[in-house]
């Protein structure tokens, strides 16, 4: 095991926001995105004055009054204008995460109901739960070899769950911690070992970390120092490790050894316009994609942490994404917490249409 500190300037970028209902119109049997001139040039949506919310504060953007697509800076604002997010799955869900491509659907928790949700890869439809646990359940992966069952980041540490929602605990890392802490997002890598991150319920800073579990089921803490932590991505070879501290607002990049110890850590990007790094994933192209929480967007950042592309979205607060292996489209996981009165579609999965795909989502291999 080896353990690394991080440590970072905290940020207070994040937060709720309320949107103009008038901007979601009924569309169908949907709710779809109104692109007005501020919403693709800005990259995210008008919300108003800077207000208050569970992370922090989040300031209204500036809206320049010709807008153009792509910035200055080479940044380009997607998707086009008839091509605009939809919603996937219905939902009010409070903090819906972990959105993984399995068995040709999208699998989805909402964290604070324990409660772990599927929903068809192909055509939009209400979401079905699969289990409910009494604890907070961050993410899940599949268990290799065994149907059914998955290793989830949840309540104060690692478990096996089966389709019952049964869970076998491997450890609790944070069970003991000097103050109330929850897991939180997590994935395998492309080894099959199950990576998992930590929060404080208050935000306090520094007591997050990043665990792994390795093929016998023991847990390792690799990370600490971080205070929300989300992710992790993987490069396609498992050898880099991409890890958000939300509240840093930093995205880290890890390179790994053989055995999924940090060789060396640095700064892969820093989101410094308003909003937090949340949920991510990387594509078949190496292009790491995140669900940026408070801003109403997800950005695409090139290999070398250029920021590429701008996805404005319909909610101010997306959570996860997940890009299917057939490509076609950007899946969003969206949340309602801190947002009273939150307009659709705050709590639903939302589908966006991008020329990108991903690998499904890796089993944990036990041994």
């Amino acid at each position: 095991m080896a353990e690394t500190e991080l440590s970072g300037e905290l940020r207070t970028a994040v937060g709720a926001c309320t949107a103009d209902d008038e901007r979601w119109p009924a569309c169908g049997g949907g709710w779809y995105a109104v692109a007005g001139a501020d919403l693709l040039s800005a990259g995210r949506a008008d919300y108003g004055e800077a207000e208050d919310g569970p992370r922090g504060r989040v300031a209204r953007p500036d809206r320049p009054d010709s807008p153009d697509r792509t910035s200055q800076n080479g940044t380009t604002t997607m998707p086009e204008q008839d091509q605009q997010p939809v919603v996937w799955a219905p939902g009010t869900h409070e903090l819906g995460e972990g959105a993984r491509w399995v068995d040709g659907r999208l699998v989805f928790t909402d964290i604070l109901a324990g409660r772990l949700l599927e929903v068809s890869g192909t055509e939009p439809g209400t979401p079905r739960e699969l289990l409910r646990l009494d604890v907070p359940l961050g993410a899940v992966a599949p268990v290799e070899g065994r149907p059914g069952h998955w290793i989830a980041a949840a309540g104060t540490g690692i478990a096996l769950l089966g389709p019952d929602g049964s869970a076998e605990w491997l450890a609790r890392p944070e069970e003991d911690a000097a103050t109330p802490v929850r897991m939180n997002d997590g994935v395998c890598d492309p080894q099959g070992r199950f990576w998992a991150g930590s929060m404080a319920y208050d935000e306090t800073p520094g007591a997050g970390s990043l665990y792994r579990t390795d093929h016998d089921g023991t847990v390792h803490r690799v990370l600490t120092g971080l205070t929300i932590v989300n992710g992790p991505a993987f490069s396609a070879d498992g050898r880099l490790l991409h890890v958000a501290d939300s509240t840093a607002g930093v995205i880290h990049r890890c390179t790994l050894d053989d055995d999924g110890n940090p060789l060396d850590t640095v700064e892969f990007a820093r989101i410094t316009d308003g909003g937090s790094p949340d949920g991510m994933t990387v594509d078949t192209e190496g292009r790491l994609w995140v669900a940026i929480w408070g801003s109403a967007a997800v950005h695409r950042y090139e290999p070398d942490g250029t920021l590429s592309a701008v996805i404005p979205l319909p909610a101010p607060q997306p959570t996860s994404v997940c890009l299917p292996p057939t490509g076609g489209r950007l899946l969003v996981t969206t949340a309602r917490l801190g947002l009273p009165g939150a307009p659709s579609p705050s709590g639903a999965v939302l589908a966006v249409p991008v020329d990108a795909a991903a690998p499904a989502a890796v089993g944990y291999r036990p041994r």
